[in-house]
């Protein structure tokens, strides 16, 4: 049976890390939390569950979920955020995973997420395919901003979906965007791409029509936008 280690990434998660560790019991060996300072009741969630804790001062996110997956006992990871959830399907998925063979280094599963009251179904949020499962020997977390495990060779695909709870007002949303707009543009800058006007201009217009219309947003209501 293959054996399974869980890692996540937290800091002040404590509305969310219940959810997350009650689905992956059962399925991993292991959970493995790497937890930048939170102030809440994060840490001790994860400890009460059992989990292996690290605390690690921020860096950015696809370092610190890379010192989550070398904290790991085995070599097989499931990457979860703490705002994540295993569906009764995906578990189910999981476990014959792990009494078979493996034959793919990474595997990816659709991503369902619950935006604003309501689980979005269009645009490009689903099935918003993601690399949450592998080998730790085979490839490694890239890029800072949305980190992701970067692998060249074939991906395998499990059923089920991975439960998303994510902006639950326009406030968080906007919020949130801001982060991740600075922290990105930070990352482009330091690498050299300034040259950012086209794409300005550009951006929102195209990206509307793309996921309410193209991508059926539409479907989904003022959510699909």
């Amino acid at each position: 049976m293959n054996r399974l280690s869980a890692c996540l990434i937290t800091f002040n998660e404590e509305e969310n890390l219940q959810r997350v560790l009650d689905s992956v019991q059962g399925i991993a060996d292991e959970v493995v939390v790497v937890d930048c300072g939170s102030k809440d009741r994060t840490q001790e969630i994860a400890q009460g569950h059992g989990a292996k804790l690290v605390i690690q001062e921020w860096t950015n996110f696809a370092e610190q979920k890379n010192i989550a997956a070398a904290a790991a006992s085995n070599d097989w990871i499931l990457s979860l955020d703490a705002d994540e959830e295993l569906s009764p399907e995906l578990r189910e998925a999981l476990l014959e995973w792990k009494r078979k063979e493996p034959q793919f280094s990474v595997y990816e599963f659709a991503r369902r997420t619950w935006y604003l009251g309501r689980w979005v179904w269009h645009t490009r949020w689903y099935p918003d395919y993601q690399r949450k499962l592998y080998r730790r020997d085979k490839t490694r977390f890239e890029v800072p901003e949305h980190a992701t495990v970067k692998y060249e060779g074939q991906i395998g695909r499990l059923e089920g979906d991975l439960l998303h709870y994510t902006i639950r007002s326009f406030e968080e949303h906007a919020s949130k965007v801001e982060g991740i707009t600075t922290r990105q543009a930070r990352y482009l800058y330091e690498e050299g791409q300034r040259n950012w006007r086209a794409a300005m201009w550009l951006a929102t217009s195209w990206n509307w029509l793309n996921n309410y219309v193209l991508c059926l947003g539409f479907l989904d209501g003022y959510r699909g936008c």
